[in-house]
């Protein structure tokens, strides 16, 4: 025995329970010569029946131990030890209470149990049964690297292995992903269910390892960065084995980010959406992200299936398939993090959910799979009111090949839809904006019975669809009300629809009281008519002269403005540029019907011509 301690029990009997039959405890015992010769060993019949009914439901822990089984029977033969059976087969109310069966025997027949399950243990030795507890991390030593590993190298993302084909492999990162063919090797069933087996084993074994979710023909596992999905027939037509792990790691600042896009993350984004295909990096911006929230000081909780998010040891990961929907959250309400990561979205439950812990006043980082950023929005859709949405969703990024390329602010506003024309229309509409542009980009709202998205990206409502008289003819007219000059912006393709863009001290004079001068003029131009302040004009304090203003006759030049401007002193500059400076060449006033006349053969009625004739000048008045 090479002076090894062996276990002795009172009359060498010894009763084994599931757990160490399945990490393979006591097959270990066995062959190390650790029960002596002329020992028994009995077996449970609950404890079989156990293993053959998980065997029967698919689960892959249950032919793991039925195998073991066998193979300790046959160590007994070869080690002189006697192996048999003993005690009564559950009933099926009794599925659930295997350990105390198993408990039941040992204390009968005056045997030593042998168990790798703490609970088990203090619950024998509470019975007056004698225990032999052994903790599998001491009594096995398993390599934790797993034969798959093989397939992996620090380029590849992903392994992908099927019963009957090659293994092929992902190598790069996001964008720059190849799918490729390892080897010639066609892997047999053999090898995929050794593959899968010593998976499950480790799993079991290894602390920072779990299995997530374990079903009759799929199994998911997180062993370290690794998420392990595998299938087995009638699920899927042959065993696979896909492995997923992430390759890069980056911090927030790696992304580039603006400093718009930094404050707006720091200070008031709270119902952050993070879009994208499958492959297309959003774990990895998100994994980015909860760092930025915890170098703050936030505290972090994530809400995951399954937990593949590579975190600090800092922040708790929840896991869905270990915990209702109910119970996560009231642990998260009351354990009050500042921002919860929800990896990723797929249900309706999980929708109901986002939005009952948003709507609490719970920070909220959600991971959802789109094709787009708008899909992304639109997933809500039907799973909640329209009307809610502005409060669960505040901003949306969209990631693609690694990178971000959109995002998207959402508010609502109360207006007649883009495309509508009747001011009786006007109902409530979700305005999804471009985050970096402030532009409209879709306009949600209820008709009817129905919801509807409609786009207004990319109807940037130029002269291709709205002539340039028409542009024209209504800048003229709206700036006869104006002291400055006014941009004409198209709101719909039709050229029913338009936005005055003017200087700050205009906009009341557009309007008018109560709105009559707005009105005017849409009875004028027949269309639809909005006034915004102006950001790009540059408010110089003059008023643009055109043909509309002027009028010539045979003796007189007759210079029209509104009627609000009467009795007036008017200075009038020309300006070669819009870099250089106007220049001042005569002043009038203006007459009680708003209008100043030059004689045309005047000296300041021939310069006055010269000016306006001259392609090279603009007029101006103030």
């Amino acid at each position: 025995m090479d002076g090894r301690f062996i276990f002795e029990s009172e009359d060498n009997r010894y009763v084994p329970d599931t757990s160490v039959v399945i990490n393979g405890g006591l097959k270990k015992l066995l062959v190390d010569d650790r029960i002596e010769p002329g020992s028994t060993i009995t077996i449970p019949i609950a404890l079989l029946a156990e293993l053959e009914n998980q065997a029967n439901l698919g689960e892959r822990v249950g032919l793991i131990g039925l195998e073991q089984l066998k193979s300790i029977r046959a160590t007994c033969e070869q080690k002189q030890i006697s192996f048999t059976m003993g005690g009564r087969k559950p009933r099926q109310f009794e599925l659930g209470e295997i350990d105390a069966l198993i408990r039941e025997l040992a204390w009968k027949e005056g045997g030593t149990l042998i168990t790798s399950d703490n609970i088990q243990n203090l619950s024998a030795q509470s019975m007056g049964v004698k225990t032999l507890f052994i903790e599998s991390r001491t009594l096995i030593q398993y390599d934790k690297r797993l034969k798959i590993d093989q397939y992996f190298d620090n380029e590849t993302m992903s392994i992908h292995i099927k019963q009957g084909t090659n293994v092929f492999v992902k190598k790069g990162i996001p964008g720059t992903v190849k799918f490729i063919q390892f080897s010639s090797e066609i892997i047999t069933k053999e090898v995929i269910i050794n593959y899968a087996d010593e998976i499950l084993e480790k799993a079991a074994y290894f602390p920072d390892t779990f299995i997530e979710i374990d079903r009759k023909t799929s199994t998911i596992v997180q062993y370290e960065d690794r998420r392990i999905v595998i299938t087995r027939p009638p699920f899927s037509d042959g065993w696979e084995i896909t492995a997923v792990r992430p390759l890069k790691r980056m911090s927030l600042e790696e992304y580039g980010l603006s400093s718009r896009l930094n404050q707006r993350l720091e200070e008031k984004a709270e119902g952050i959406l993070v879009a994208g295909s499958p492959g297309a990096g959003k774990t990895t911006f998100t994994r980015a992200l909860a760092l930025f929230y915890s170098d703050k000081g936030k505290i972090i909780k994530t809400i995951e299936s399954p937990r593949d998010l590579d975190l600090k040891v800092e922040i708790t990961q929840y896991s869905k398939n270990f915990g209702t929907h109910s119970e996560i959250h009231d642990i998260l309400l009351l354990s009050r993090p500042d921002y919860t990561i929800f990896d990723e979205i797929r249900d309706r439950d999980d929708f109901r959910l986002y939005t009952d812990l948003r709507l609490s006043g719970i920070g909220l980082i959600g991971v959802i799979h789109s094709s787009t950023a708008i899909d992304a929005i639109q997933r809500f859709i039907g799973k909640l009111e329209l009307g809610i949405i502005p409060s669960v969703l505040d901003t949306i990024i969209y990631i693609d090949s690694g990178q971000i390329q959109t995002i998207l602010d959402v508010k609502m506003t109360v207006k007649v839809p883009s495309g509508l024309v009747e001011s009786d229309l006007a109902r409530p509409v979700i305005e999804v904006r471009d985050f970096l542009t402030g532009s409209v980009v879709y306009e949600m709202y209820t008709f009817g019975e129905q919801t509807v998205v409609i786009p207004l990206q990319n109807t940037d409502y130029t002269t291709k669809e709205v002539k340039p008289e028409r542009l024209s003819e209504i800048k003229s007219i709206v700036e006869q009300y104006t002291s400055q000059s006014v941009e004409i912006v198209p709101k719909d393709r039709y050229g029913h629809r338009f936005e005055i863009h003017a200087h700050k001290e205009d906009i009341p004079i557009v309007i008018g009281q109560k709105g009559v001068t707005i009105k005017k003029l849409e009875r004028i131009l027949n269309v639809k008519l909005d006034v915004n302040k102006s950001h790009n004009l540059h408010s110089t304090g003059l008023g643009r002269l055109t043909r509309q203003n002027i009028a010539f006759h045979k003796r007189t030049i007759t210079i029209s403005f509104p009627k609000r401007i009467k009795n007036r002193e008017i200075r009038f500059f020309f300006q070669e540029s819009d870099d250089s400076s106007p220049v001042e060449f005569f002043t009038a006033t203006t007459s009680k019907s708003g209008k100043i006349k030059l004689a045309t053969n005047s000296e300041i009625g021939e310069i006055f011509q010269k000016a306006f004739k001259d392609e090279n000048l603009s007029l101006h008045w103030k």
